[in-house]
């Protein structure tokens, strides 16, 4: 499922071409999009085919089409606070973006049926909190995964804001995903090769809405030998933050709103706009034509219009050049803009070495 949109030549251009054909549609999205790149989540030697509006799987690995996570981030309506559900969470991409979005006080859990990718899905997850920028830039909330069939979760579970659920659901479990979700929560999975958006509007009411045509694979149901016990799955425990804790987000969050008002120019990275390319337009000079014998000879005819033509192309030339100096200039704008403000802001604190490294989440850049 994909193709979409046109295929980029980084991530940045990969969220331009979703945007503008309207599958990124809110600020929030585009900002968590361009916050983490989709060819870290790439196994090394097939990040070239990041970028393009593909799904991609190996192995067990798998991640939707761009376009599919775009609509799926817009349907859920995020917000800081609330609590997620991600059925089937894979890589970790899509539950890490959510994260950037809910914060630190909301919750985000995924279950994933296959323990080699979550083992994956946690190397990425430390990936991205040990070296990008990003991760300094928000407040965020760290997904937790589990290893589990999502259609063998206890029954006396919590219930979530948000869900989404990354397989094709059959009509027969649509109910049992319901249960999963509270009053006036979200839930966006794939029924009958739709994409669909749930609302649960009471006890017993909800409202659905058509997204997107969608191709997924569907649920694994567990093998169980006839008569024997399924496994139930045990949803990750909802814990008060410590103290410690708390002090730490309150104390990152202050810096980061002080070095922001210190320069604000160096807040949230943006893509800087993108250049029209110029079409450059082909002139023909006009022949004339002469008989000689009994043949027909083009000639050419040097008068005041050719030499304006000859003056007009060169000028475009010129302006060509004059606009790839300017790109090279944006360039090296935005390396001078990916500075971390929040780390250095912590590095130039008279604080203890050690309670710095706890400020900084033991990052090591």
């Amino acid at each position: 499922m994909g193709g979409a949109v046109s295929a980029g030549e980084d991530n940045d251009d990969l969220i331009d071409n979703l945007k503008e054909a309207q599958y990124i549609r809110s600020g929030y999205v585009e900002q968590a999009f361009r916050a983490i790149d989709r060819g870290d989540y790439y196994l090394v030697g097939y990040r070239d085919n990041a970028y393009k509006d593909l799904a991609w799987k190996h192995g067990n690995i798998h991640l939707s089409a761009p376009c599919i996570y775009s609509e799926v981030m817009e349907a859920l309506k995020l917000q800081q606070g609330l609590s997620f559900l991600n059925l089937g969470s894979g890589t970790g991409y899509l539950s890490t973006m959510v994260g950037l979005i809910i914060g630190p006080f909301g919750v985000n859990h995924g279950v994933e049926l296959h323990r080699d990718v979550v083992d994956y899905a946690k190397e990425k997850l430390d990936n991205f909190i040990k070296n990008n920028d990003s991760f300094d830039k928000f407040e965020f909330c760290e997904p937790i995964f589990i290893v589990g069939n999502c259609l063998e979760i206890s029954s006396d579970s919590r219930q979530y804001d948000r869900i989404y659920c990354g397989a094709g659901v059959q009509k027969d479990h649509e109910n049992y995903m319901k249960i999963l979700l509270k009053v006036g929560g979200i839930l966006v999975m794939p029924i009958e090769d739709q994409l669909t958006q749930i609302t649960r509007t009471g006890q017993c009411s909800w409202e659905s809405k058509n997204i997107l045509a969608v191709s997924f694979a569907p649920l694994v149901q567990q093998n169980r030998a006839e008569g024997s016990k399924p496994d139930a799955v045990d949803l990750p425990p909802v814990t008060v933050r410590s103290l410690q804790d708390l002090s730490r987000v309150y104390i990152r969050r202050t810096l980061r709103d002080l070095t922001n008002e210190e320069s604000p120019d160096k807040g949230l990275v943006q893509r800087a706009p993108q250049k029209r390319k110029r079409r450059r337009c082909r002139r023909r000079r006009i022949n004339t034509y002469v008989f000689v014998g009994n043949q027909l000879i083009p000639q050419a005819v040097e008068s005041e219009e050719d030499e304006r033509i000859e003056e007009e192309q060169h000028k475009e030339v010129q302006v060509q050049e004059k606009e790839k100096e300017e790109e090279r200039d944006i360039g090296s704008i935005e390396i001078l803009k990916a500075v971390n403000v929040l780390r250095d802001k912590i590095m130039t604190l008279p604080l203890p070495e050690s309670l710095k490294a706890y400020l900084l989440h033991y990052r090591d850049k």
